[in-house]
């Protein structure tokens, strides 16, 4: 039972974005704690092997960073605003502007690292 705690407690900070979303759900939202944002297609191989890694990691967080996900084909203006080359494209925002990001499938060690090097170890062990 405890099992389900967790995984319902994950979707306060897992949640998908639109483009209407974006500025608020992203933006707005990372002046108050870091925002990973996926940007993925259903048809992406590597964007469903990505998914879960990156929600293992944001679990682990527990709300430290939150993860938005944005869907390419349905916010095609989104992926050209961020000149978006491939897919998956993961892009950290913190304090309303993007400050880093990495494309492709990762493991979840990688990930975690990513993050380190990027968020304040304060806000990863707040």
């Amino acid at each position: 039972m405890s099992g389900g705690a967790v995984k319902d407690q994950q979707y306060d900070y897992i949640y998908d974005v639109d483009e209407r979303q974006f500025p608020a759900s992203v933006i707005e939202a990372s002046r108050q704690r870091p925002v990973l944002v996926d940007f993925w297609a259903d048809w992406c191989a590597p964007c469903i092997a990505l998914a879960p890694v990156l929600e293992r990691v944001i679990g682990d967080l527990s709300g430290a960073v939150v993860l938005a996900k944005v869907e390419v084909d349905d916010n095609m203006r989104l992926a050209g605003h961020y000149r978006l080359r491939g897919f998956p494209t993961v892009i950290l925002f913190c304090d309303g502007q993007e400050k880093a990001r990495f494309t492709g499938a990762r493991p979840a060690p990688w990930v975690r690292q990513f993050l380190e090097s990027h968020v304040s170890h304060d806000v990863l062990s707040a």
